[in-house]
C-alpha cells in the first residue's frame, strides 16, 4: 500500500505533464511545476509520510481521467466515450467527491453541441450513451460493495448525512486557518491564478470560425471544463460539516485537484520566463514551497496545533526554528522514523 500510493504520486505527476503538453503548455515548464506541486502541496504528505489514505491515488485516477478526457475530446466517438466513462469509474471509486470531475467533460460536449449541433449532436449523444454505459458497468463492483456495507448503492450515511448543499463552508475550505487551503498550501493559490490565466487565454483565442491554428480544439469548451471542475470541489467540500478535515495535514481533499495545480504553475512558470525578474519571481515559488515542507515538519514533530494555524508562530518556526532542527529531523527520518508516531507527551529520546 505504502508503495503503491509513492507509485501513483509519480503517476499522477506524469500524467499531469503529458496532460499539459496536450494543451500547449511548455514541456520543461510543465516538468518544473509538478516537481514544484508535488513538494509543495500536501501531496507529498499523502504519498510518503500517510500512505494509507487515498489521496495519492485520486490524484491519479484524476489526472488519468483528464488526459482520456483531453484525448477523446478530439472526436467525440463512441470507443472514446466508453474509456472515458470506465476512466470516470474508477476515479469515483477511489474517492466519491471526485465526481465532481464529471463536469468538465459534460460542459464541454454541451457547448461543442449548442455551437455546431448539425455536426455534433449525433457523435455526442453516441460518445455519451457509451460513457453512460461504461460507467456503469464499471461502477458494478462498487455497487455491490455498497449493498454489502451500507445496504443500498451510495456512501454510508455517516458521510451523507454531513452534507449541507447550501454550501455553508465555501470559503473557509479556502482560506480559514482551520485548514483552509491557501493558508496551508499558498502554492496552491499561485497555481489556481495561473489556471485562470490559462483560462482565460484559451477563451479568448477562440476564433469565430476556424480554430486550427490553436493547441487544442474548441478551446472554450476546455477553460469552461477545468474551472468548472475547480468551482464543483469547492461546492461540493465546502458542503461537507466535516470540512475542516480536523487532524489531518492541510486542506487533503483537494490533493485530487493535482492536474489542475500542474496546469496553473506551469503557466505561472511560462509567464515568468518572460519577466525581467524572474530569478525573484522563482524565489518566491521556493519559498511557499518550503512553507509546505515546513509546515510538514512541524505537523510532524508536534510544533503546531494540528487543528489549526497560527501564522505568526507557524512563520517563526518554519525560517527559525525548523532550519535549526534540520539534521536531527533527517536523522529520525532515515533512520528512526517510528519516533514520529510516538507519544508526544512522552520524552523523546536523545540523539
Amino acid at each position: 500500500m505504502c508503495y503503491g500510493s509513492a507509485i501513483y504520486g509519480i503517476a499522477a505527476l506524469l500524467l499531469s505533464i503529458r496532460a499539459a503538453g496536450t494543451v500547449g503548455l511548455d514541456t520543461r515548464q510543465s516538468v518544473l511545476a509538478a516537481l514544484a506541486i508535488w513538494i509543495g502541496t500536501p501531496l507529498l504528505f499523502y504519498t510518503h509520510l500517510a500512505p494509507a489514505m487515498a489521496h495519492a491515488t485520486a490524484a491519479f485516477a484524476v489526472a488519468l481521467f483528464v488526459v482520456v478526457w483531453l484525448h477523446v475530446r478530439e472526436r467525440w466517438t463512441l470507443a472514446g466515450g466508453l474509456a472515458l466513462g470506465a476512466a470516470g469509474a474508477l476515479m469515483v471509486m477511489v474517492r466519491e467527491q471526485d465526481v465532481t470531475f464529471f463536469a468538465a467533460p459534460a460542459i464541454d460536449l454541451a457547448m461543442r453541441v449548442l455551437k455546431h449541433p448539425q455536426h455534433w449532436l449525433r457523435p455526442a449523444l453516441r460518445a455519451a450513451g457509451g460513457a453512460a454505459l461504461a460507467c456503469g458497468v464499471s461502477f458494478l463492483p462498487q455497487a455491490v460493495a455498497y449493498l454489502a456495507l451500507n445496504g443500498r448503492v451510495g456512501p454510508s450515511r455517516l458521510v451523507s448525512r454531513k452534507m449541507n448543499w447550501l454550501t455553508p463552508h465555501a470559503w473557509g475550505i479556502l482560506a480559514s486557518p482551520e485548514h483552509g487551503f491557501f493558508l496551508w498550501t499558498p502554492l496552491a493559490l499561485v497555481a489556481l491564478v495561473g489556471l485562470g490565466v490559462m483560462a482565460s487565454r484559451l477563451w479568448r483565442a477562440q476564433s469565430q470560425d476556424d480554430d486550427s491554428a490553436l493547441p487544442v480544439a474548441e478551446p472554450r469548451g476546455l477553460a469552461a471544463g477545468l474551472c468548472a471542475a475547480f468551482v464543483a470541489q469547492v461546492y461540493l467540500l465546502g458542503s461537507l460539516d466535516s470540512w475542516t478535515s480536523a487532524g489531518a495535514f492541510g486542506q487533503r481533499r483537494f490533493v485530487s485537484s493535482t492536474i489542475l495545480l500542474v496546469f496553473g504553475l506551469a503557466t505561472i512558470l511560462s509567464i515568468m520566463q518572460r519577466l525581467p525578474m524572474r530569478r525573484l519571481g522563482l524565489a518566491f515559488v521556493g519559498v511557499l514551497i518550503w512553507w509546505n515542507l515546513a509546515l510538514i515538519a512541524e505537523f510532524a514533530t508536534h510544533l503546531m496545533d494540528r487543528q489549526r494555524l497560527e501564522l505568526s508562530k507557524n512563520a517563526y518556526d518554519a525560517f527559525v526554528t525548523v532550519p535549526s532542527m534540520g539534521p536531527r529531523l533527517a536523522y529520525r527520518y532515515l533512520f528512526d522514523r517510528s519516533s514520529f508516531y510516538r507519544d508526544p507527551t512522552v520524552s523523546p529520546p536523545h540523539y
